[in-house]
């Protein structure tokens, strides 16, 4: 099942790539092409950066979908420190060569949104998970509660989500977007069927990360 209402390149990107394509064949159009290279170089950069390609859904009701794209760096047992209850986190850590879209891990209604203020660490340190800045998703699903937290990093310096509380959210729906490398921790039920492991390469919308029980 394809769901994908946005373009191939993220709306978030368009005001960064159309000043510096502008800027790139000013500099062409004055200098030359050689003296542009470095420009039409970041250009390229940026343009790679806000890349946002369709995904298909998996059919799988209870699946717990990737919410980014990235790298798995933490699959553990702790707190969650928004529902104060006893969860499993997996982190999914975004370079700046990943896409940074965000979308829904599972179908439910948003119950509450926190946005707590922060540090800029390495968002590949797990310490990144309650010092950094971040915005959490509390999402009652019909079998438990996802805690979905957008967390900046050490470059990243926004972070949008554009869910609201009492949103319905559907399975891969893009609710939000990181700028320049970050991370997504996901806090589910500890009953929940865990599918991926440290190391592991994800995909958003695509990758399953857990099925709820």
């Amino acid at each position: 099942m394809k769901r994908y209402p946005h373009p191939l390149i993220a709306k978030e990107g368009w005001p960064y790539l159309f000043v510096m394509t502008g800027f790139s064949l000013l500099v062409t159009w004055a200098a030359g092409l050689v003296f542009a290279a470095p420009l039409w170089i970041v250009t390229l950069f940026v343009l790679q950066f806000f890349r946002d390609p369709a995904r298909e859904i998996p059919e799988n009701r209870d699946a717990v979908l990737s919410p980014a794209d990235g790298r798995i760096v933490a699959v553990e047992k702790v707190k969650d420190p928004y529902l104060d209850r006893d969860s499993i986190k997996v982190s999914v850590f975004m370079n700046v060569f990943n896409v940074h879209s965000n979308r829904s891990p599972v179908d439910g209604e948003v119950m509450k949104i926190w946005y707590f203020p922060g540090k800029f660490v390495n968002a590949d340190l797990d310490k990144a998970s309650l010092e950094n800045e971040r915005n959490a998703l509390w999402i009652r699903t019909g079998k438990g509660d996802v805690t979905c937290v957008q967390v900046a990093g050490l470059i990243a310096r926004r972070i949008l989500c554009y869910a609201k509380e009492g949103q319905q959210l559907s399975r891969g729906e893009r609710y939000g977007f990181i700028r320049f490398g970050s991370r997504v921790d996901v806090y589910l039920p500890l009953e929940s069927r865990i599918l991926v492991g440290i190391g592991d390469k994800v995909h958003a919308t695509e990758s399953i990360l857990a099925e709820l029980k």
